[in-house]
């Protein structure tokens, strides 16, 4: 079997057509097809369902991808093996949910390029139940994602804290309410949220809920910037992280909105498989990153897992 017709049929699973797989391998789009039809030639069977678009493998593509992904690692880690003082060569496959993107992007990836210059790192977005999922079948290598306080990822993969954050409410600065404000005030609120998957569209909807409150959602925005910038004019209500409002230019043209009874936490998670081979140097530096960059005055304290918050009291007041 040829492992560059196995890597062709890995890439077009992993993007979901011929043409990003071919950008991503630097092939025409017909050499890729001819690798693909090669495998399912080599292995009697029909890898892919057709016509679909994106591109979907049959259940016999699922086992294969499966199969073949473990193949592509064994064989990096054996080229990691035999090269000169153990350079850590392949890829790293990195999924961010969307409320980290920002530092994901940053300081950590560039640690990663500064210490392992041989390895490429490939970074996707998505929001962290689809990002679980990718772990699980190892289509990604690890994921760094938020979670409502008390919630975990799966038993199955390593989870390892990465910082746990309180949220606050902010809308706009001439926002009408009254000296004390209860979560039914915000009832007849419009809320500016993510889409459905983000922790903290999960957070508000779980406690509206458990109050028998309606939760209104007004626009949709995957990033918190987008919905900083709504909130200031008035659009709606949003959801974020204190840390994340005190950075933000936009901090002054919003009103954080105290509410007595409601303090809402989110926790950060760094998952992945629980035997990430040679790539378990890359995985903990990447993790060791995010929680500089992510947790600023939020440290992961001694105990694995267990973290403490140290309050930042820059902006009260």
């Amino acid at each position: 079997m040829n492992t560059r017709d196995l890597e062709a049929f890995l890439a077009v699973v992993e993007t979901g057509s011929i043409m990003a797989a071919a950008a991503r391998l630097n092939l025409t789009q017909p050499g890729v097809t001819r690798r693909v039809q090669n495998l399912e030639e080599q292995l009697g069977t029909a890898l892919f369902e057709r016509p679909a678009k994106p591109l979907r493998p049959t259940l016999a593509g699922r086992e294969a991808y499966e199969h073949g992904r473990r193949v592509i690692q064994s064989i990096e880690e054996l080229r990691s093996s035999a090269a000169p003082n153990g350079a850590i060569r392949g890829e790293l496959r990195v999924g961010v949910s969307p409320d980290l993107s920002e530092a994901a992007l940053a300081g950590p990836i560039d640690e990663l390029r500064e210490t392992f210059p041989d390895l490429s790192v490939r970074i996707t977005t998505g929001w962290p139940p689809s990002l679980l999922e990718e772990v699980l079948r190892n289509q990604i290598d690890a994921a760094a994602l938020s979670l409502p306080d008390g919630t975990r990822p799966p038993e199955e993969l390593t989870a390892e804290a990465v910082a746990e954050q309180p949220l606050i409410v902010v809308g706009a600065r001439d926002l009408d309410l009254p000296a004390t404000v209860t979560l039914r005030d915000l009832a007849s609120h419009a809320w500016i949220v993510g889409q459905t998957g983000c922790g903290f569209r999960t957070t508000l909807r779980r406690r509206f809920e458990a109050e028998g409150l309606s939760f209104v959602v007004g626009v949709e925005a995957p990033s918190t910037d987008l919905r900083l910038s709504l909130a200031a004019r008035g659009i709606g209500l949003a959801l974020m992280t204190r840390a994340r409002l005190i950075r933000s230019p936009l901090c002054e043209q919003v009103r954080p909105i105290d509410l007595p009874n409601f303090a809402p936490m989110i926790r950060s998670w760094l998952v992945h498989r629980p035997s990430p081979g040679r790539l378990r140097r890359p995985i903990a530096l990447f993790r060791n990153a995010l929680i500089r960059e992510v947790g600023g005055d939020y440290a992961v304290s001694g105990d694995r897992g267990s973290i403490s918050a140290q309050v930042d009291h820059e902006n009260d007041g």
